[in-house]
């Protein structure tokens, strides 16, 4: 049995930099025809030049490989219509999150009124620049996620024109929400549809399952699973694949990400075959974000075979998902 897939998508990737880029950005080169590239640098990507050259440093990692990084600016609310303008050709979107709330986003926005946002999201209206948010509040881990839901809602109403990605969602409440605003879009992660909080902890600690946002309860996953499996129009797949060392994964204060670029599209096709929808994974991983995002993607074609695929424990020293396991898809060809 056998899937191909056409230009396959990540629509939320993180890359990093330096040694960490040149591991892991091949491994979603190799199947993935293009990828949204989060800016959460240290520091964080906030120009044309800190874009064009990071582009650049992809590009040099992935040499060789049919990979498009779409780039992506760290959200500032001084950006002016005049730099966004500017900038509009090199970047596909931009990118807010909550200052300290994940992964290096210590200089993130800490007021969310719409009236403290409305320049730079009135000019991102106009110029057709999408915004991205990883929606959390600072309050209970659980209900973070819950918690911002009005904040979308917000901004939703008052740009109508303004496309919205709430970013790796996770719960029943983020689903609920994207029926009620045309302009309100979501990816979804595979992790999150695979795991509830109770893998992560319900036994021993498994820190190599730990993100942000935490992954939630079993209501919430069954949520998920059935827009992605019935790949809804609004949803598209965004690995939020964000790969950290074992030193700062295995200790006090682990850091929060779940390294899935190598078995994102056999992953993806074990649970979509298990649901009876294996039909519906082109939408779910292309066709989707190409509407909502208007791109046209290289042409790449990957198949993927229904046989085992022994996942390695290690790419260099970070452990994927599924890390010494066996799945029972895999990627046969790449063309």
């Amino acid at each position: 049995m056998e899937i191909i897939l056409d230009s396959p998508l990540d629509m939320h990737l993180h890359l990093r930099d330096g040694d960490m880029l040149q591991r892991v950005a091949p491994l979603s080169a190799q199947t993935f025809s293009a990828g949204l590239v989060m800016p959460n640098l240290v520091p964080p990507v906030t120009s044309k030049e800190m874009v064009l050259s990071y582009k650049e440093r992809i590009q040099e990692a992935t040499k060789g490989e049919v990979f498009e990084p779409y780039m992506t600016l760290f959200f500032r609310p001084e950006y002016d219509y005049d730099f966004l303008r500017e900038v509009k050709e090199d970047i596909l979107a931009i990118k807010l999150y909550p200052a300290g709330i994940t992964t290096n986003s210590e200089d993130g926005v800490d007021n969310f009124s719409v009236e403290a946002l409305a320049p730079v999201l009135e000019a991102m209206s106009e110029l057709g620049i999408p915004l991205c948010v990883h929606g959390e509040t600072n309050g209970f881990v659980m209900d973070r996620e819950a918690e911002f839901i009005p904040i979308y809602e917000r901004i939703a109403k008052r740009f109508p024109d303004l496309t919205i990605v709430m970013e790796h969602i996770t719960t029943k409440e983020a689903v609920d929400a994207l029926v009620r605003y045309d302009n309100l879009y979501a990816t979804i992660t595979l992790h999150h549809l695979y795991i509830t909080l109770d893998d992560v902890a319900g036994g021993l600690l498994r820190p190599h399952l730990f993100c942000k946002p935490i992954a939630k309860r079993p209501e919430d996953r069954m949520a998920l699973r059935k827009v992605a499996f019935m790949a809804h129009e609004k949803v598209m797949f965004g690995s939020d694949s964000a790969p950290h060392p074992r030193h700062k994964k295995e200790a006090p204060g682990c850091a929060a990400g779940v390294f899935t670029a190598p078995v994102a599209l056999a992953a993806l096709a074990q649970i979509f075959d298990e649901a009876g929808v294996l039909d519906n994974l082109q939408k779910f991983v292309s066709d989707n974000a190409r509407r909502i995002y208007g791109v046209t993607p290289p042409k790449k074609e990957v198949t993927l075979l229904k046989e085992p695929f022994e996942v390695p424990p290690s790419y260099g020293d970070v452990v994927p998902m599924f890390g010494g396991e066996t799945l029972r898809w895999r990627v046969g060809s790449v063309l």
